[in-house]
């Protein structure tokens, strides 16, 4: 059965490109992973696939197996062992966490630089086969980042998922299908990407889909030091939004540095002053010691997990039924 095994899945919308969606889609995945669930990520921005980018991992290939393709595995799924009996410790125990995997057309690529020039049929049958060939196994939530706009992808995608998902949970749960717990739109603040946005509230009124709400992304500037959010341009555009068309607003995300050093694979090898002189210039700085973590962990320490920590007990709750959401 396509989805075998997937309980509850999220679409990541957004009218327009460079807003950020995939990165949205990525910490969203990383919190709901942190919160013990196991998680997939599926990229069908067919023509601009970032999420092996993003994860670290673009040099992996799709491997086949009677099931289906496997996803690409970024973190496996690990429970604490329990304190030894009689021992105490001043730290509280560390809470399960969830597997994650993903699966995008850019694991399928000879090349990242490959361009992917294909006409409207052949984008969908593409995706119906990412729905039904892909072996996700037991998935809590599969995340499906998709490209901007409202295209054939959508179609496709919104056709082929309204077909397998059914609005009853109990039901759903009981025949193994999976629910369509609906859609997170990603807009920034200004006005040309909140306009945008709107048409993509419209196609899930049209199509049926929940919306979930709206995450304003790139909304100030986080100061990497201290945390503290400076408005360097406009911020409360995708808020104003949510409101005039009644939709949830999750909440506001700045610009995090740190986030972006995480995934661009930046170490810290350089001195911070560089208006030493010249003798001070030329004694050798040993380089940082690589971080070694995965990526999970790494990004725990970000000032951005604790609002997309939220953002994920928003839709553990409306998965869960206990969070209302608008159609």
């Amino acid at each position: 059965m396509p989805l075998d095994g997937v309980k509850n899945i999220v679409l990541v919308l957004s009218g327009k490109g460079g807003v950020g969606k995939s990165s949205v889609t990525l910490q969203l995945a990383l919190a709901l992973s942190l919160q013990g669930k196991s998680v997939g990520i599926l990229d069908i921005d067919l023509t601009g696939p970032s999420i092996p980018r993003l994860v670290g991992l673009e040099g992996e290939k799709i491997t086949q197996s009677p099931a289906g393709w496997l996803p690409v595995s970024v973190h496996d799924a690990t429970i604490p062992q329990p304190t030894a009996e009689g021992a105490s410790s001043s730290t509280p125990s560390p809470s399960p966490r969830g597997s994650l995997r993903c699966m995008s057309l850019g694991f399928l690529l000879r090349d990242r630089g490959d361009a992917v020039i294909w006409r409207g049929p052949k984008k969908t049958a593409m995706i119906r086969q990412f729905l039904s060939d892909v072996a996700w196994g037991s998935t809590d939530y599969l995340l499906i980042d998709t490209p901007p706009g409202t295209s054939d992808e959508h179609i496709a995608l919104a056709e082929q998922l309204l077909t397998l998902s059914t609005a009853d949970a109990n039901l759903a749960a009981q025949n193994n299908i999976p629910r369509l717990t609906g859609a997170v739109l990603v807009t920034t603040p200004q006005a040309v990407a909140t306009s945008d946005v709107r048409k993509e509230a419209n196609f899930c009124v049209k199509t049926s889909i929940p919306v979930l709400g709206v995450i304003e992304n790139m909304s100030g500037y986080a100061c990497p030091c201290c945390g503290e959010v400076s408005n360097l341009f406009s911020s409360g555009g995708g808020e104003v939004m949510a409101q005039q068309l009644g939709i949830p607003f999750l909440g506001k995300v700045p610009v995090d540095v740190k986030f972006g050093e995480l995934v661009e694979g930046k170490m810290e090898t350089a001195s911070d002053d560089e208006d030493e002189d010249e003798d001070s210039a030329q004694e050798v700085q040993p380089p940082a010691e690589p971080d070694l973590r995965p990526l999970v962990e790494q990004y725990k320490d970000g000032w951005s997990y604790p609002r997309f920590e939220e953002f994920a007990k928003t839709i553990v709750g409306c998965a869960q039924g206990t969070n209302g959401a608008v159609a």
